[in-house]
Formats: C-alpha cells, sequence, structure tokens
C-alpha cells in the first residue's frame, strides 16, 4: 500500500505541475497575442500625423500624375512568367506579356526579403522589415501555429505592423488618391494595424496566407465570407473586387494594391481552368492570374484610364514547393538569389518608354521613395528610407541609385551585393536528404559570387577578386554596424 501512495502522489504531483505548465501558457499565449507585448509610440505617431497632414497641404491641381495598379503574386518564381530571364514554354501568360512588351522589364530586382510578412513590410513601407518593425513571419491569433512561432519562438518580436510606419496607402491616400487593397494582407489581424487603419479607404482580402486557418474573407473589417473560403473561385472574387475599385474610382485617382494569394500553397483554380496549362495546377493559377490582369487592363481601357496607369507586377518571394526560380540558386525562405530575385514588370504608356529590359539593381523598398519622386513629395524626415527612387530607369532607363543591395532574413543580414558581385558572409548553409525529416546548416565561409556570370552562385572566386572581397565585406560589416546602433532608424 505504501509503494502505491508512493507512486499515486508522484503521479498526482506530475499531472498538477502540468496543468499548471498548461495554465501558464495559456495566460502567457493570450497575453503575447492580445497584443500586450506591443505598443506604440506616441511621439512617432505624432510625427508621421504631422507629416501625413503636410502631405494634404500640398497642391493637388495636377492631376497628370499616375493612377498606381499594384499586382504582388505570392511565391512566384523569377522564372514562372515570360517576363522573367527565359521564358517560360510551361505557363502561357499572354496579358503579363503584352504589359512588359510595351512597358521595361527590371532583371535585377528584389523583394524586400524571403518571407511573406517582411517582404510585404518593405514594399510597402519603404523600409527594410528590420527597419518597419515586422522582420518575421507572423501568424493568426489564438491558433497553435501564432502560439508557437509568435508567443515562444519569437517572444519579444511584434505581431503586427507597427502603427508608426507610414505605409504607401497612407501618403497616397494624403496625397488625394482614393486607396483600395484587394488580396492578402499578412501583416497582423488587429487594429491598429489592419488595412482600414494603415491606409486603405476599401479592403477586401484575406489577412493571412491561404494555408493557415481561419481563412476567412473581409470586406473592410467584417467578415464578407466565412471561413473555410473555397479557394477554388477566390482569384475570380478578387477580380471582381479589383475591376469594381477601378470603375468607381475612374474619374479621381486612384491606388488599387492587388495582393493575390497564389501561387502559395495550397493551389486552386475555378474547375473549367484545371488541367489546361502544361505546368500542372501550378500553371493552371498562373494562368488565371493572367486571366486577372487581362480583366484589369480592359476595366482601365473601359474607363479610359490606362494610359495613365501605372501597373507594377512582381513578387513577394521566389516560388516555394513548386515554380521555377530561373537560372538562379535557391528558393523562397533563402538568401541566395532564387529566394529573393523576382519579376518586375511596369507598364505606363503615358511615362515609361516601351519595350525595355534594364539590369540595374533595385529592390521592393524602392516603391514608396519612387511613388514620393513621381508625385514630387518630401519623404518624412523622422526615419531612414531605405529605398531609392528608381523613376528614372522605369522611365527611360539609368544605372541604379543603389551602391548596394541588402538581403535579409529575419534581422539577420546574409548578403550584399553591388552591380556585379555578391557577398555571402560566413553562415550556415541548409542541406538535406529526401528521406531525412529535417535538413542542418551547414557551416561555411565566406563567400563572393560573380553575378555578372553565376547566377547560380555556384563559385566562390573571392581569390580571383581579393580587391572586391574586401570592398563588399566592408560594406556588409558597415550595415550590421548601423543596424546595431540605430536599427528602426528613427532620426
Amino acid at each position: 500500500m505504501n509503494i502505491f501512495m508512493f507512486f499515486w502522489n508522484r503521479i498526482t504531483a506530475a499531472v498538477s505541475t502540468l496543468l499548471l505548465l498548461i495554465v501558464l501558457i495559456a495566460l502567457f499565449m493570450g497575453y503575447r497575442l492580445a497584443g500586450s507585448g506591443q505598443s506604440e509610440n506616441q511621439n512617432r505617431l505624432n510625427n508621421k500625423h504631422d507629416y501625413l497632414t503636410q502631405i494634404s497641404q500640398h497642391d493637388k491641381t495636377d492631376r497628370t500624375a499616375p493612377n498606381i495598379v499594384f499586382i504582388l503574386y505570392d511565391d512566384m518564381g523569377y522564372g514562372d512568367v515570360g517576363a522573367g530571364a527565359e521564358d517560360s514554354l510551361m505557363i502561357a501568360t499572354p496579358n503579363i506579356n503584352t504589359l512588359a512588351a510595351d512597358g521595361v522589364v527590371l532583371t535585377d530586382f528584389y523583394s524586400p526579403a524571403p518571407v511573406c510578412t517582411p517582404s510585404r513590410a518593405g514594399y510597402l513601407t519603404g523600409r527594410l522589415a528590420a527597419r518597419a518593425g515586422l522582420p518575421n513571419v507572423v501568424f493568426p491569433s489564438g491558433g497553435a501555429k501564432g502560439f508557437l512561432f509568435n508567443a515562444l519562438l519569437t517572444p519579444k518580436a511584434n505581431i503586427r505592423l507597427p502603427a508608426e510606419e507610414i505605409t504607401l496607402a497612407e501618403l497616397l491616400s494624403a496625397a488625394g488618391y482614393a486607396t483600395g487593397m484587394v488580396g492578402k494582407w499578412h501583416l497582423g489581424d488587429r487594429s491598429p494595424s489592419l488595412p482600414n487603419d494603415m491606409g486603405f479607404d476599401s479592403y477586401f482580402g484575406a489577412l493571412y496566407s491561404n494555408d493557415m486557418q481561419p481563412f476567412a474573407l473581409y470586406a473592410n473589417r467584417d467578415i464578407a465570407a466565412e471561413a473555410p473560403v473555397d479557394q477554388r473561385f477566390l482569384t475570380e472574387r478578387y477580380t471582381q473586387a479589383a475591376t469594381n475599385f477601378i470603375q468607381q474610382h475612374a474619374e479621381e485617382p486612384f491606388f488599387l494594391y492587388f495582393a493575390h494569394n497564389f501561387p502559395h500553397a495550397p493551389l486552386s483554380t475555378r474547375p473549367e481552368r484545371s488541367g489546361t496549362s502544361r505546368a500542372g495546377l501550378y500553371g493552371d493559377v498562373l494562368e488565371e492570374i493572367d486571366d486577372s490582369i487581362g480583366a484589369i487592363v480592359a476595366a482601365l481601357e473601359r474607363t479610359e484610364n490606362l494610359d495613365n496607369t501605372l501597373i507594377i507586377i512582381t513578387s513577394d518571394n521566389g516560388p516555394w514547393f513548386l515554380g521555377d526560380a530561373g537560372d538562379q540558386r535557391g528558393r523562397k525562405g533563402n538568401t541566395f538569389e532564387g529566394g529573393m530575385r523576382v519579376p518586375f514588370i511596369a507598364h505606363w504608356p503615358a511615362g515609361i518608354a516601351p519595350n525595355r529590359t534594364e539590369h540595374a539593381m533595385a529592390m521592393g523598398i524602392d516603391l514608396l521613395p519612387t511613388v514620393l519622386d513621381l508625385l514630387q513629395l518630401p519623404a518624412p524626415s523622422d526615419r531612414t528610407l531605405d529605398g531609392r527612387s528608381i523613376l528614372s530607369i522605369l522611365t527611360h532607363g539609368g544605372p541604379s541609385p543603389h551602391d548596394y543591395l541588402y538581403y535579409y532574413d529575419g534581422e539577420t543580414l546574409f548578403a550584399v551585393r553591388d552591380q556585379h558581385f555578391k557577398y555571402r558572409g560566413a553562415a550556415g548553409v541548409l542541406y538535406g536528404t529526401d528521406q531525412a525529416p529535417i535538413g542542418v546548416a551547414i557551416p561555411k565561409k565566406e563567400w563572393l559570387f560573380d553575378l555578372a556570370g553565376d547566377t547560380r552562385e555556384s563559385y566562390d572566386t573571392s581569390n580571383r577578386n581579393p580587391k572586391k572581397l574586401i570592398q563588399l565585406r566592408a560594406a556588409f560589416e558597415a550595415k550590421n554596424r548601423e543596424m546595431a546602433e540605430n536599427k528602426r532608424g528613427w532620426k
């Protein structure tokens, strides 16, 4: 009996400890996911308000500035469309190819990050994701993944875009544009960081990636389609919302941010589209999105807005499990070229010389500074913008405004490039076999790649180019020092 009681007491104590641990984890999860770990700086909010007020007071009598339609794919590879490095023989994208032929293609354009949340933060703020305060992927509040990633693995990280950040939508709204967003937000699922909080007059879409649950569609702040949404008709619903927005605002300047959920997995398309592409379901999805681009161009033509609308098409990072990264090493999630070099097409008949391919390097953080330049507006004075205007490259060509581009994953700088060479700092390179359940990062020394002849990053040329190695290593180390001293770039 004594032995029985001994073990019973031990089991009871263990169960009690486990229950207490579960309660503590639940409380911590509630604390984190309620947003208690993230707050706004009132001085920065005041500066933001003052800046946007200043922008709103600029003369708006000049109506020659174009409308802007920014179309962002999710996980589309560099080689997936004909406007990439090589024409895709597997996927037919006639509408995007026509825009490319009538506009400009940038061959050396990069997403701000190799994964979705930080990339989107960079596109919308003109700042590297570590500057913008959202360097990691965020997950739905209240779910298991949200708890694991938001609360446990990155307990000090933000779970939404800080409200003191200035978005492209807020800038354009202050400048007199009607602003609308359709599609994937993925910058947090709570105020004050929802699309309608961050400059968009109207919003229709999903707050997260299409593999995250619950996957519902929102019209502004209200659920328009309960989870689980039938994703076979997602592109069709998004396209209808986008063309409706164009029609509704045809008589005033407008900005449309159309962020597709595809070709991020899981892939879905309308039944009549299934099996029509040589590239299988992945190709079906991209060809349906190409139909969507055709519908948007048609809406712009119907409303007589096509000539004076700047259309930009690109991707948030390289391809995931499927898709073509082009003649490049790596895929989504890493800082090799295939993870961050993405297609870029710009079309604006009234302002862009057609049928051009430009090789000047650029990045998604350049979008907001380019719009500032386009509208002849001042940049905010209280923060660092990492992007630079590429307006001259788009309109008629020219050199890159950057001496260097920086490749970040999370808050870690992995590589830096100039127009010719790329330096990768000493870091682990993921290795695994098909039968291994996980990969392992194998430590490697610093590498120097000659991108002019080696986009696959196959050969370390540091012994052949010692001066370039020293130069890019110095730029790499200087950037790390700068970020250590003032990561958020406040002035």
